[in-house]
């Protein structure tokens, strides 16, 4: 299993991101966030088919305390169902990789 992710979520408005990636940063639940947007992000709710623009957040973590940054997610998001998706690094620089294990680490 990887030991750091990267853990994708987005959200409709500039300020409502960095809300969610300050959060995350203050609490240690990761090491670093990125905010890019907006995107058009294009897809089906409710039987209709939207277009909408979004913020998207990349976190970096690792697996340890993924649970608690989507617990975090979960309480502080405002929609419905957020996208909450984790993909594994499987590869990158070890003083990188280094900083956000200390930096995301609890307590």
């Amino acid at each position: 299993m990887a030991e750091h992710l990267t853990v994708l979520t987005t959200t409709d408005a500039p300020d409502k991101a960095h809300t969610l990636a300050t959060g995350a940063i203050e609490h240690r639940l990761a090491a670093c966030a990125q905010i890019d947007g907006p995107v058009t992000s294009v897809y089906r709710w409710d039987g209709e088919i939207r277009s909408e623009h979004e913020w998207r957040i990349h976190f970096k973590t690792t697996t340890d305390r993924y649970d608690a940054l989507e617990t975090y997610l979960r309480a502080t998001h405002d929609y419905d169902t957020p996208e909450i998706i984790a993909t594994p690094v499987v590869q990158g620089s070890e003083a990188y990789l280094a900083w956000v294990s200390e930096e995301s680490a609890e307590g």
